[in-house]
């Protein structure tokens, strides 16, 4: 079996920060989003991995992820010349999966909880098609399967104004090679309004053509970081997940406080500063006179003096100095600069790159 993980897309809902960064590649908990999915399909014991994306993006992408070695998986990167949908993400794989079967995870998906059931599943029952489904509260900006009284799924719906429950479907989708009959002949899939080969497209030819697919529900924890809000709050939880207790008996003086899990890098500098866990720090961070409070990521390179920061992710080499007040639920882009005096209670911010504010 093989996998494939798509990082295209436009990323609008995380504007200003896509604007010159790949939304993939923007770290949550101290790791970028994309490393997830590799590390779930690689603990799934999957080992080949396509990798596409768009035009433009080929050396960026290589750069950033390597041959998969890291991993233990090998990686071979497909283009999509144009952004047709998810669809013709796998179309533009077809030969590269000759004929084998293949699961598409969505490269802003982490599956918490890993996917190795439904992999095991997909594998054993040997469906033509098999989609997870998660409930979620607000499925009417999602794909949702519709079921008929026995309970097979007879509809795929994207974003149904009035769905009959509160299930949806999440970014992994599971195929045979019967699939890619959905591209040729008189009743092929069509683009839809806009423009694009949907993904609900090709599950719904295989229903109507009497193929079999299968539903599995996600019973473990689905993040989907799409927008600011959802964002932070995978950073609160994948920090307070995953981060261990570890001994810091070479970083502890009368002027430093470290409380709780906190992980730190290679060639940290702190003085007098009080560091309160969950918090992960990067690598070359100075930190010195401020507090680092709960649910908070620094990337490497990072310098905050003078402040206080919590529930936040600041990307790579951002310098926080002079902040009265505590900076809040923030993500800050790489290389932003905030200097100045303030004097409300809280801030928080939402920057892209290289920004420059002086308060």
């Amino acid at each position: 079996m093989k996998a494939i993980i798509p990082t295209g897309g436009r990323g609008t809902r995380m504007q200003p920060i896509t604007f010159s960064n790949n939304k993939h590649f923007i770290p949550i908990a101290n790791k970028p989003l994309i490393f997830y999915p590799i590390e779930t399909i690689a603990a799934a014991g999957i080992t080949e991995i396509a990798i596409t994306y768009n035009p433009g993006w080929l050396n960026i992408v290589k750069t950033f992820l390597g041959n998969g070695s890291k991993w233990g998986v090998k990686f071979t990167y497909i283009l999509q010349e144009k952004p047709l949908g998810l669809a013709n993400i796998f179309q533009v794989c077809q030969d590269w999966l000759a004929g084998e079967p293949f699961l598409l995870h969505l490269g802003d998906n982490i599956f918490a909880d890993g996917i190795k059931d439904q992999v095991d599943r997909f594998l054993d029952k040997q469906p033509d098609g098999m989609v997870t489904m998660v409930e979620h509260p607000e499925n009417t900006r999602m794909g949702v399967p519709y079921f008929d009284k026995r309970g097979r799924l007879i509809k795929y719906v994207e974003k149904p104004k009035n769905p009959p429950h509160k299930f949806a479907i999440p970014g992994l989708y599971f195929f045979t090679n019967t699939v890619f009959k959905c591209f040729t002949g008189k009743d092929k899939i069509k683009p839809s309004a806009r423009g694009e080969l949907e993904i609900n497209s090709p599950f719904q030819w295989l229903i109507d053509h009497n193929y079999r697919v299968d539903v599995m529900e996600y019973k473990g924890k689905w993040l989907d970081p799409g927008k600011f809000d959802d964002w932070i709050e995978a950073n609160q939880y994948l920090l307070d997940r995953n981060l261990k207790h570890h001994d810091f008996s070479q970083h502890i003086n009368q002027n430093i406080v470290i409380e709780g899990r906190v992980q730190i890098g290679k060639n940290v500098t702190l003085e007098n500063a009080h560091i309160r866990g969950p918090v992960s720090i990067g690598d070359n961070v100075v930190i010195k006179d401020s507090y680092i409070g709960p649910f908070t990521s620094i990337d490497k390179g990072c310098r905050i003096e003078n402040s206080s920061i919590e529930n936040s992710v600041l990307m790579q080499d951002v310098v926080i100095r002079d902040i009265d007040e505590a900076i809040d639920a923030s993500l800050i882009g790489t290389a932003t600069e905030i200097t100045g005096n303030h004097h409300d209670p809280k801030i928080s911010f939402f920057l892209g790159e290289k920004t420059r504010l002086n308060l």
